[in-house]
């Protein structure tokens, strides 16, 4: 059983090791390199600062959304408006994202400046009951402050990243033009920061990740919960997998931001298409819609998948599928009630 006490505790320790690790490992970057301490602090909070005042730019930036004016799509706008009320939620502002691939997201500094965007493909590809099963997911980031959380978490794997990538180029090419025993005990230093910068961003990189897969599924017991309607969430994620899978375009920088994640849409896919025929079992050369729902379970619990979890910024989209089961047949034993909405994660 699951509280939302849990999430904001994975929240808090992902960000309290991260932090710590993290400042760990300036201090031992600046004692190495003979910096001052404080000015590896400084240029890590300037870079937080940044991040934070300049995520929301790249993230529409690279997803082209255009705002949505008053009255432009009143279904939309009412749909978000009466979840939004129902719960005690700010209305965020909606946009439009011109993408054929069904999808959706959630982003900005706080809740009064969210931002909803909508991809095109989702309103086309999905039922109205589906899209708003969608909607009750996105504003279940919105409830728990997942987009700021995020936000700040994956800065740090990849300011180590760029640590690592800028001492390496430096111990590449500058490190090594002295011929001096100091010369060369300087690149030994440089590769060194650069390797221990590398392990500290695949380390975090995996925390960062393992939050967002939890968040995604108390954001789907969320769209259960204030939706009513966990079916319609079902559908719309297989909908929305598929639809991710075929997709040629390569991902955002959005991606983790999404509903559905293009990436990992395409992995699970490919292995079912790979094994099509095992999963044909009426041999009519068409996976229907249980003959894909069978093999997303039995793909869910390979060991293939399980590595790739690892890696992944979603869960699988049959183990989401499992959990909204789960709450459906709860509520259709009538004990359903909000004390109850994260019980099954």
């Amino acid at each position: 059983m699951a509280r939302l006490s849990r999430l904001k505790l994975s929240m808090t320790m992902s960000i309290l090791l991260v932090s710590i690790v993290f400042t760990i490992f300036l201090a031992a970057v600046t004692f190495l390199l003979s910096l001052p301490l404080v000015l590896a602090f400084l240029a890590t909070l300037l870079f937080l600062i940044i991040q934070y005042l300049i995520g929301p730019v790249i993230v529409r930036g690279s997803t082209h959304l255009r705002y949505l004016d008053r009255g432009e799509n009143p279904w939309l706008e009412s749909t978000v408006g009466a979840l939004c009320e129902k719960n005690g939620l700010v209305s965020p502002k909606l946009a439009l994202v011109p993408d054929e691939t069904p999808n959706a997201f959630i982003f900005g500094r706080t809740a009064k400046d969210a931002t909803l965007a909508v991809h095109e493909g989702l309103l086309r590809q999905l039922n109205k009951s589906e899209v708003r099963a969608v909607i009750g997911h996105e504003l279940g980031h919105l409830k728990h402050k997942d987009y700021f959380v995020v936000t700040m978490l994956s800065a740090l794997p990849l300011l180590a990243y760029w640590i690592a990538w800028g001492t390496f180029q430096a111990a590449r090419w500058g490190g090594g033009r002295s011929n001096s025993k100091k010369g060369a005990g300087f690149k030994m230093i440089l590769i060194l920061v650069a390797i221990c910068a590398y392990v500290i961003y695949i380390f975090t990189l995996l925390l960062v990740k393992g939050l967002s897969r939890l968040r995604e599924h108390y954001a789907d017991a969320y769209s259960a919960y204030v939706t009513g309607q966990p079916r319609q969430l079902q559908s719309a994620l297989a909908k929305i997998t598929y639809g991710l899978s075929l997709s040629p375009k390569p991902t955002t920088h959005a991606r983790t931001f999404y509903i559905g994640d293009p990436a990992m849409a395409k992995l699970e896919f490919k292995r079912i298409v790979e094994r099509k025929d095992t999963y044909d079992l009426d041999r009519d050369g068409v996976l229907d819609e249980r003959e894909l729902q069978l093999a997303m379970e039995k793909e869910a619990s390979s060991a293939w998948t399980a590595v790739n979890r690892w890696l992944s910024t979603h869960p699988p989209t049959y183990r989401r599928i499992l959990l909204l089961r789960e709450i459906d047949d709860e509520m259709n034993t009538g004990r359903y009630t909000r004390r109850s909405i994260y019980e099954h994660i």
